[in-house]
């Protein structure tokens, strides 16, 4: 990849829209072509994955990977919204409540499950945003959608008053709403729920440990060398390694014999590698001998 070529981690604070982040981004370094890869509601915070450049044809893949969360879910009180800014629709008391239930409860919403999005969520109704209906008082029923959760754990809880607090750590698949994780594990509980906090800790291989906060960025003197190689965090894909005039033959537009390189499926997805940057992204043909057809180049002859 070129100068300005590249993923960038950043630590997000409360309070920012991730778009707000790639706005930053973009006045910083001077570079129109930033996206973001997984979005942050305004009151999460955590790793926010940001690629620049050439780079942003690859967020669909970049973002891909499970997702890691902490955070904290308030049992008695349910929201609108299913997290601490939507209005308060429904109390009970949580005072029966114990750690032992809360993680028996959470244990039932891990593997495959089916799950329906916030109210307020970003899924399209009939070309429409779910959360635009939603502020216009237009209550629409969200189709289920299937979703993996590899781990839901309940680290604690202490009672406040009438209400129960637990500190949560979740791995999931792309498209969970952790905010709907915890309403539906209140409801297994039989009381309603919404969720105080959210901290993302991980995409993929890519942790919030590795990322610098969004401030402390800003405030560099070069901002462009916290910029890494997108194939750091491309684990997800198998690589191939072709040889030049194949790869000038992808650059064409044509399919290129796979050989014995790799073992894949048809439909399947290859990163095209050579010296050493991701030259592109093919996909593999149905047929014998298995081919490659590209899909999207980065390479340029040079």
């Amino acid at each position: 990849m070129q100068a300005l070529d590249g993923v960038l981690l950043i630590d997000k604070p409360e309070g920012m829209t991730s778009h707000d982040v790639v706005n930053h981004v973009r006045r910083k370094l001077g570079v129109r072509r930033v996206g973001h890869a997984g979005t942050l509601d305004p009151m999460a915070t955590g790793l926010l994955m940001i690629c620049v450049g050439r780079v942003t044809r690859l967020l669909e893949y970049l973002g891909d990977g499970d997702k890691a969360y902490g955070g904290t879910v308030v049992f008695g009180l349910g929201t609108d919204t299913d997290d601490a800014e939507g209005a308060v629709v429904a109390q009970a008391s949580a005072l029966h409540l114990d750690v032992a239930k809360v993680r028996e409860a959470a244990s039932q919403l891990t593997g495959e499950i089916r799950q329906r999005p916030p109210q307020y969520s970003a899924v399209h109704v009939d070309g429409r945003r779910a959360y635009d209906l939603a502020r216009q008082g237009k209550k629409v029923e969200l189709p289920e959608r299937t979703v993996h959760v590899q781990a839901f754990q309940i680290d604690d809880l202490r009672h406040e008053g009438d209400l129960a607090l637990a500190r949560f750590h979740v791995r999931c698949s792309k498209g969970t709403y952790v905010r709907a994780l915890c309403r539906d594990l209140g409801a297994l509980l039989g009381v309603p729920a919404h969720m105080r906090s959210l901290r993302r800790l991980a995409i993929g291989c890519a942790r919030v440990e590795d990322a610098v906060p969004l401030d402390d960025w800003l405030a560099s003197n070069d901002p462009a060398s916290h910029l890494r190689d997108p194939l750091l965090y491309l684990e997800g894909l198998p690589m191939w390694r072709p040889a030049r005039d194949a790869l000038e033959r992808l650059a064409n537009g044509q399919a290129v014999e796979l050989g014995q390189a790799l073992s894949v499926s048809p439909g399947a997805l290859v990163l095209v590698i050579y010296a050493g940057t991701v030259a592109a992204v093919g996909e593999v043909a149905d047929g014998e001998p298995t081919m490659v057809r590209p899909k999207k180049v980065f390479w340029k002859r040079g």
